[in-house]
């Protein structure tokens, strides 16, 4: 690739400024927000791809993707260009670059005395490439002693990103090894840089293959260096600044979307398993899911059907039942809703070649085309090859819609399990309908199971406009938050997986996707050791998906009873998972709303802490339960890291009070996971539900984790019917309270808003074990509080 140098001013716009380069480039640098810019490279004056489908501040993008150039949504403030030399500035109120020549930028930001301080800059020596004749393109940085990396979305090992090398690529990565395998699902080409007096996020939109190198590769003629690289497309990046972490996480959400505020139901228990749908008697075996599930006093809301009820011989055949297997589609799930559960069911985007309907889609030209003739193209997927269809084709995304609406909804089936949809396809120049203006894939194979969730989330709209959709991914970029839940793919069954789905969990997080699980008990490899399961299940019912699914070598199936020695321990997790639902829910309801991230490393909320930076097993569901999780074989005992605040933590289960920036060792018999509360939270917790049913969870109770000295909190229950559209008209319950602690008393305040009132009339007040101050609610002293 050649390096881009010397650049002159061509105009400077309302909002943005154009350099040329090298005589036949443009450089535009943006000005979004205070602390908000964007730089963008156009070659020869052109770009690959002139849309997006990741930016969507404010408001979704249109199908055929936002228009590059379109600043909607952005509030474009005042800015001034000074030029000094062989240097120009652009700055805001908060915000800096200056322009090098030859071409490097420098980045400053504006701290709280009001000076300006260094951010970051483009490595001075070759910063920006681009192939001279090819496609590729590459962004240089220098890199500092102190910085951190995070981000990336879902990527294998450690949190932190520094010294490593990554690529986005999307591979349906099978058994993959939690601790090293890329890349995995996911396209998020986003970084967070933390340091002691800033933070900052770097966010490439581009949609082609990429690289980025946090510091693993070493080059002698440039001083220390961090590389984004791409093998097509548009240097576009997004720089935008926070004083903490969880500023520049709550940044990216706002460029990209909100996260989908799916219904109640989806936060219970997820039945699932390759092994039921494959089995000659499928329908036997779901509806046997049922009575087992009864038998045992599992609560559980729904099961996923895995896509053996499409087969024939064995091989997958997007909407198509095999009525051998599943007779009677709408009884079975008929039985399913008598039951109180829903039923999602696993499609995939790709037609194998002896698809019943394939010649049907290719003849309507629904296929991406090959790059050379103007037939379907042919990839491998699943023991077979097959064509994957084109959602930036309209009428594509019709015959889709028609399928999730007669082949699955018309069926009983609730919601959608958007699977497989990596679109291998390696012919980068196979060619995409793309609303009319043809694109190669190598330029949006990300944007295709973007395009795919949304053409189901429609569908599921239209089907049932007045309950919220609820529908699941697995494949995607920034900006899936928008339509789906997800997870962390395809796992292995071994304590590595474990520990470091929590690591991928969390990373996740920190990139915008905040719905999210991990298939607990391991999807591929042997079945779980007793010992595992019970902790896997642990760890699995505190993350907002929870679901054991499992494609076991050994032909077993992961089920909650599938070790009845065990079987209680298992019980008592789910039950709690049940027991903490009013929580998870607000949790869920502040991801859409505030953009809060439900997982939280504990340095999110305690960056003046440095010991939360260190790699460990904890983390935080919402700010206030900190859950230490075991993933080492014959521990029954965890040593944890408190925190440091200035409240202190309390023993969920004992309510022993401890204070913060301390090492503490809690017991871990196998039946119990270790949970600590920060001191001045209260937990909205319900009593043992079978499944999510608004009219039945009469019983509410707001378990107090008071200060020990004084001092004021606050807090929010968040309720509804849990599947409406109601809350955008108030038909909901906003439950606010601000707990002031004194020496002597606890003093409650409560303010209800909104028109929703639920099953509960009362709700129950309790305070740790040994707390002797009086109670006040609203000043009267009592124990519930009532509308």
């Amino acid at each position: 690739m050649k390096t881009l140098k010397h650049w002159s001013l061509h105009q400077q716009l309302e909002h943005h400024v154009e350099l040329t380069v090298d005589g036949q480039h443009t450089l535009c640098l943006y000005v979004l927000e205070e602390n908000l810019f964007r730089v963008l490279l156009k070659r020869q004056g052109q770009l690959a791809l002139d849309r997006t489908w990741s930016i969507a501040p404010q408001q979704d993008v249109p199908w055929e993707g936002r228009a590059r150039d379109d600043l909607s949504g952005f509030s474009l403030p005042a800015w001034q260009l000074t030029r000094e030399g062989d240097t120009l500035t652009i700055a805001t109120r908060q915000l800096r670059v200056t322009v090098h020549q030859p071409l490097w930028l420098e980045w400053s930001y504006r701290d709280e005395a009001g000076e300006w301080q260094p951010l970051a800059n483009d490595r001075p020596t070759s910063a920006y490439l681009a192939s001279a004749h090819g496609d590729g393109v590459a962004h240089y940085l220098s890199r500092r002693k102190d910085e951190r990396f995070y981000g990336l979305g879902e990527k294998a090992g450690d949190l932190q990103r520094t010294g490593k090398r990554y690529e986005m690529r999307n591979l349906d990565a099978m058994g993959y090894n939690a601790v090293s395998t890329d890349p995995l699902y996911k396209h998020i080409p986003f970084t967070i840089t933390q340091r002691s007096d800033i933070s900052y996020g770097l966010f490439y939109d581009n949609l082609s293959s990429c690289w980025l190198d946090l510091g693993n590769e070493i080059d002698n003629y440039h001083t220390a260096y961090r590389r984004w690289q791409a093998e097509a497309g548009d240097i576009d990046y997004y720089l935008f600044t926070g004083k903490q972490v969880l500023d520049v996480t709550k940044a990216f959400v706002r460029l990209t979307g909100k996260t989908l505020f799916g219904p109640k139901w989806s936060l219970g228990y997820s039945g699932s398993t390759m092994h039921y749908t494959d089995a000659p008697d499928a329908q036997n075996q779901l509806m046997n899911f049922i009575r087992l599930c009864e038998q045992h006093a599992i609560p559980c809301d729904s099961f996923q059907l895995s896509s053996g009820y499409t087969s024939i011989n064995g091989k997958r055949y997007v909407f198509n039942w095999n009525y051998d297997k599943v007779p009677q589609p709408k009884v079975m799930s008929q039985s399913f809703h008598d039951a109180g559960l829903k039923l999602a069911a696993n499609i995939k985007p790709c037609l194998l070649q002896d698809h019943p309907r394939y010649g049907e889609v290719a003849e309507r030209g629904l296929f991406i085309r090959d790059s050379q003739t103007d037939a379907p193209e042919r990839s491998s997927f699943w023991d077979d090859e097959g064509s994957h269809l084109d959602f930036t084709n309209p009428q594509t995304v019709a015959w889709w819609q028609e399928g999730v609406t007669t082949q699955l909804l018309e069926m009983g089936i609730d919601s959608t399990w958007n699977d497989n949809n990596e679109y291998e396809v390696w012919d980068g120049e196979a060619r995409c309908y793309g609303f009319g203006r043809e694109i190669a894939i190598k330029h949006i194979r990300p944007v295709m199971p973007l395009l795919m969730m949304r053409a189901s989330l429609e569908a599921q709209q239209r089907f049932a406009p007045q309950k919220r959709p609820y529908l699941i991914s697995r494949s995607g970029c920034a900006g899936m938050q928008r339509y789906v839940q997800t997870w962390s793919g395809d796992n292995r069954t071994n304590w590595d997986t474990l520990r470091y789905n929590i690591r991928m969990g969390l990373g996740m997080s920190l990139s915008g996707l905040f719905n999210v699980g991990h298939d607990v008990g391991g999807f591929s490899g042997d079945k779980p050791e007793p010992e595992l399961f019970v902790r896997w299940v642990q760890n699995g019912v505190m993350h907002p998906r929870f679901t054991i699914h499992s494609w076991n070598d050994d032909q077993t199936v992961n089920e909650a009873w599938m070790y009845p020695e065990i079987t209680p321990a298992i019980r008592s997790a789910i039950e709690l998972r049940y027991r903490l639902l009013p929580y998870l829910y607000t949790l869920l309801w502040q991801a859409h709303a505030d953009d809060e991230p439900m997982l939280r490393p504990t340095f999110l909320d305690h960056q003046h802490d440095a010991q939360t930076f260190a790699e460990c097993d904890d983390f935080l569901l919402g700010r206030d339960l900190l859950v230490a999780s075991v993933v080492e074989p014959g521990a029954r005992q965890r040593e944890v890291w408190l925190p440091d605040n200035q409240a202190g933590w309390y023993d969920f289960y004992s309510h022993q009070w401890f204070a913060g920036g301390q090492w503490v060792t809690l017991d871990a018999p196998l039946e119990k996971l270790p949970l600590l509360v920060r001191a001045g939270a209260g937990l909205p917790l319900s009593e043992r539900i079978s499944h999510v049913d608004a009219q039945k969870d009469d019983r509410r109770e707001l378990q107090l984790f008071p200060l020990k000295g004084t001092g004021s909190t606050r807090g929010l229950l968040f309720e509804d019917d849990g599947e409406s559209w109601g809350y955008k008209q108030g038909d909901a319950l906003w439950l606010e309270w601000e707990m002031t602690c004194s020496a002597s008393s606890i003093n409650l305040d409560i303010n209800a808003r909104g028109n929703y009132r639920p099953a509960w009339k009362a709700l129950k007040l309790s305070l740790p074990v040994g707390e002797k101050r009086k109670l006040l609610v609203n000043g009267v002293e009592g124990t519930e509080w009532r509308f």
